[in-house]
């Protein structure tokens, strides 16, 4: 049996007792279309309305690339748009009645709407449908609840092209075709109705019920099918590519653009559950310093408070006798710290009762998971409870000068049985059809509170779960309480891949897993290796874990050398993450794609569960079986591929062995990459202004543009940034860096920059390599290579 029938057996187990009995007798079969009739009703300067039997069919047009498409049952409200922000935007298009159909065109997407039937289809440059409603939409919905309450709606799509997405799933899936996904909020499972396909398009399926999708099932064959277990109609947005960077820009741009991150977020964080006193967390950073091992953050994490307080945002006095001092101490070391925060309150406490007294705590009183005890839980629904909640924490937490907050538990996880916020009535509607949305509210609140008290600091979380629009809230989701196993390594790999075609960019995974795993364990020491370099390529690098320490230096000498090596990569890495930032921030860039969402032309590329793109020319290929020592690489057709820690060139679309002992991951760097790595350091913020260097892959035309800013606060966002453009013609044999655009406070008038071309045996690994050396000015300068 092939590993995707294995995964697909197991998932489909997995699901059978959650699914309605009802799916796929309701999925399928199709019928051939009834001559229902659709007739304009009306149009203004943002969309279009139609009759139909069933009712109003209304599109909006959001954006250039951005079609909203909604159908309430009759008399119903619509449900709290709690991911979308702003307007549609104005935009001009038009609408061709013709014969058989409606056409609506905007400068980048053509939609359709059949005139017997109603369906409405995203077509691509071809005139055929990239995704379509099929009929049985129109006769499913009826204009009438379903029995049970669900919502259904089932698209027809480009067959052979690979859907991607969905949030972040434990099954080791990437592309979805063939199986069913459940999306709730749980530990380690995040759910988000947000796919994207090579075909040239996203969809954002509007609703916060549990849902789940069948795409391309047996049942329903070549078709996507949404059910939500509740929900006033059908509501959703169309995304028009066909660059993956389109879709999610489009996406973001409804939704909220993704925030910038401080600098510092980039480095390495040292974590543990937990940190058991002040001392002890003061001496993981002051040993890190004392070995000169990089490092940019100590998190920690919970059970810090008082017995029995938990919620009261109180540090111990007996173990965190003085939590600013410590703060500080940190902070002279350029370190910082986040501090865990959850959304339950024990019982009786002053926090407790403020909220309740405001109607902001959930009336129903949980047992804990863990540790025994009970509490409730807040309404972050409501904004009235928000704005307390925060407040709470910006008295205590904020005020001792914590940098950031780990919201743990944000499903939310109340008493430990998944999907029991369906029983919630909260401050925005029944938790039935916001259920998932609760993980978005909760980010909101904290990252609101800080962004309003500590401008000097961008908002910074951490946090286990998310839905659409979390992007906004500078949160990174990890993958929850993990195991440390290969096979669980593994599945991170397409866990973090789709969760960021969710058109989320901030995901991690714990290194080398929560649960298990001793430094002083061989076995183990080959894992956590392996973790920290996959980890080296996630946009949050985070060790974190129960049991043991699992600090760098906590691990033997004679094993030590190859996480030193990695730490050491990724911080020479952060002129390339720091400009990605900005791409992602400000153009709909991400981390983490997907090969086949880059190269959407090769077949091959479409599945690479154990391969992926960081950036668009980062092809990385994590060992994930014990013992290996090389392993099989995919290079997608389209351009050369040179090997990073060799310099071999090899051409895209076939498959090579590659070298990889326990110190190197493989790899692969696209032609016509300008890759910036800059000097050794022991913190980000010690990155900006020493020399970078420049490897430049030849082969191909390409482009890179080098961003900074002061690191931190809010300057970037009144314009106090610069930006240089490289851009590299290959034929002419030249890399132009150019003229420097803006400035900001504290920016150096010069920089040093150290030109490579690369090949074999020059410009390859973690070896700093000769060039030509150039000391730029913020003029133009052309460089001969």
């Amino acid at each position: 049996m092939s590993m995707k029938a294995k995964s697909l057996l197991l998932f489909g187990a997995a699901l059978t007792a959650t699914i309605a009995p009802s799916f796929f007798a309701q999925a399928v079969p199709l019928q051939a279309a009834t001559a229902e009739g659709a007739t304009l009703l009306a149009q203004n300067s943002t969309g279009a309305t139609f009759r139909t039997a069933q009712g109003v069919l209304a599109l909006t047009v959001w954006g250039d690339h951005i079609l909203r498409v909604s159908m309430l049952r009759e008399g119903a409200e619509r449900t709290p748009d709690l991911a979308l922000v702003g307007q549609p935007a104005k935009v001009a298009w038009t609408l061709d009645q013709q014969p058989e159909r409606y056409l609506l065109a905007t400068p980048a997407m053509r939609i359709s709407v059949d005139r017997k039937t109603g369906a409405v289809a995203l077509l691509g440059a071809d005139g055929k449908p990239l995704v379509a409603e099929t009929d049985l939409y129109r006769r499913r919905l009826g204009g009438t609840p379903a029995a049970d309450g669900a919502v259904q709606l089932v698209f027809a799509a480009p067959e052979g092209r690979a859907v991607y997405g969905l949030g972040q799933h434990q099954a080791g899936l990437l592309d979805y075709r063939g199986t069913i996904v459940r999306l709730q909020q749980a530990n380690t499972d995040v759910g988000v109705p947000v796919l994207v396909s090579p075909a040239g398009f996203g969809l954002f399926w509007n609703n916060a019920a549990v849902t789940e999708v069948a795409v391309d099932t047996p049942q329903a064959g070549n078709r996507i099918v949404f059910r939500s277990q509740a929900g006033e109609g059908v509501d959703y947005f169309l995304f028009a590519g066909p660059d993956v960077d389109q879709v999610i820009g489009a996406y973001r741009q409804l939704t909220g653009a993704a925030s910038l991150l401080p600098r510092w977020a980039w480095g390495l964080w040292q974590s543990k559950e937990r940190y058991g006193s002040q001392a002890e967390l003061l001496g993981v950073a002051a040993e890190y310093r004392r070995l000169g091992i990089p490092l940019d953050a100590v998190v920690q994490d919970w059970q810090y408070w008082p017995a029995g307080r938990w919620g009261s945002h109180e540090m111990d006095a007996s173990r965190f006798p003085d939590p600013k001092a410590m703060l500080d101490t940190l902070h002279r070391q350029n370190l910082h710290s986040i501090v865990s925060v959850w959304p339950r309150f024990d019982l009786g406490l002053e926090n407790s009762k403020a909220l309740d007294a405001i109607g902001g705590l959930y009336p129903k009183t949980y047992p804990n998971v863990y540790p025994a005890g009970e509490g409730r839980w807040y309404d972050a629904f409501s904004s009235k409870a928000r704005a307390l909640y925060w407040r709470q924490i910006s008295d205590r937490l904020g005020k001792a000068g914590f940098d950031g907050y780990w919201l743990d538990g944000s499903e939310a996880e109340l008493g430990g049985h998944w999907g029991e916020m369906a029983e919630v009535n909260t401050a925005a509607g029944p938790g039935a059809q916001l259920f998932n949305a609760y993980p978005l509210m909760h980010t909101t609140a904290v990252h609101d509170g800080m962004a309003a008290d500590y401008a000097g600091k961008r908002p910074l979380l951490l946090t286990r779960s998310a839905w659409a629009g979390q992007q906004r809230n500078g949160a990174f989701t990890w993958s929850g309480d993990v195991s440390g196993r290969w096979d669980v390594f593994a599945r991170q790999i397409p866990a973090g891949v789709n969760f960021s075609m969710t058109g989320n960019p901030f995901w991690s995974a714990d290194i080398g897993g929560f649960f298990g795993g001793s430094p002083k364990d061989p076995a183990y020491q080959e894992l956590f290796t392996r973790w920290l370099q996959f980890a080296v390529f996630n946009p949050m690098f985070r060790i974190h874990g129960t049991g043991d320490g699992k600090e760098v230096y906590s691990f033997p000498e004679s094993v030590r050398q190859p996480l030193l090596d990695a730490v050491a990569l990724r911080y020479r890495l952060l002129p390339f993450i720091y400009a990605q930032s900005w791409q992602v921030a400000a153009h709909g860039a991400s981390f983490l794609y997907p090969a086949g969402m880059v190269f959407p032309n090769d077949a091959k590329a479409q599945d690479l569960r154990d391969q992926y793109l960081f950036g668009r020319n980062l092809l990385v290929s994590p060992v994930i079986e014990q013992g290996a020592t090389a392993r099989a690489v995919y290079l997608p057709a389209g351009t050369d591929w040179i090997d990073f820690w060799s310099g071999a060139r090899h051409a895209g679309g076939a498959r090579i062995q590659v070298a990889a002992p326990i110190g190197q991951i493989p790899v692969q760097v696209a032609a016509g990459t300008i890759l910036p790595l800059g000097s050794p350091v022991h913190y980000a913020a010690q990155s900006p202004d020493r020399p970078i260097e420049l490897r430049v892959y030849r082969g191909a035309d390409g482009r890179f543009t080098l961003y900074d800013d002061a690191g931190d606060g809010q300057g970037w966002k009144r314009g106090e940034r610069a930006t240089i453009d490289l851009v590299l013609n290959d034929k002419a044999g030249t890399l132009t860096i150019g003229a420097r655009e803006g400035r900001y406070p504290g920016m150096a008038k010069t920089r040093r920059f150290r030109v490579v071309t690369v090949a074999p045996g020059a410009g390859t690994g973690l070896a700093e390599a000769p060039g030509r050396e150039i000391v730029y000015d913020g003029r133009q300068v052309v460089v001969a290579l």
